[in-house]
Formats: C-alpha cells, sequence, structure tokens
C-alpha cells in the first residue's frame, strides 16, 4: 500500500491512463488488485514499456506471494 501512495498519481497522469483505483481483497487482506482504465490499448501497452512500470514492477514483484496475473477486457456496457 506504501508503493501504492507512492505512485499512484505517476499512474494516473500517465498519457492515456483515465482511471486508477486499488482494491483489497475482502477475506485475504495481503491480496490486492488494481483496477486501471486506458484510453487505448497502445497507450497501456506504452505504459508497460515506460521506466515508471519498470520502477513499479521491480518494487512490486518481490512483495509477490505467487505468480501475478493480468487481464485486459472489453467494456460491454456500462451503467452511471
Amino acid at each position: 500500500m506504501d508503493n501504492f501512495e507512492t505512485v499512484k498519481d505517476k499512474i494516473r497522469n500517465f498519457p492515456g491512463c483515465s482511471y486508477l483505483e486499488l482494491w483489497r481483497d475482502k477475506r485475504d487482506s495481503s491480496i490486492f488488485f488494481t483496477h486501471s482504465r486506458w484510453e487505448t490499448e497502445g497507450q497501456l501497452e506504452d505504459y508497460r514499456n515506460s521506466s515508471l512500470f519498470k520502477e513499479v514492477w521491480a518494487t512490486t514483484k518481490p512483495l509477490f506471494r505467487s505468480k501475478a496475473q493480468a487481464w485486459s477486457v472489453d467494456v460491454i456496457d456500462e451503467l452511471r
């Protein structure tokens, strides 16, 4: 959580990022998820190839107790 606090504004202000949240599992407080929205898949790829991502990942990856998982999904329907 400390690492997310340090980098969240940098990630959220990365070109193309329009939304960023940190979630925690209700049953296991050691499991976290990030939820982000990107304007284009290309901008997400730009982030994944950036020095910022390398910095974030170098700090975050050693904290995992198992292999990280990531999904890219399409919004099918949205109610506001």
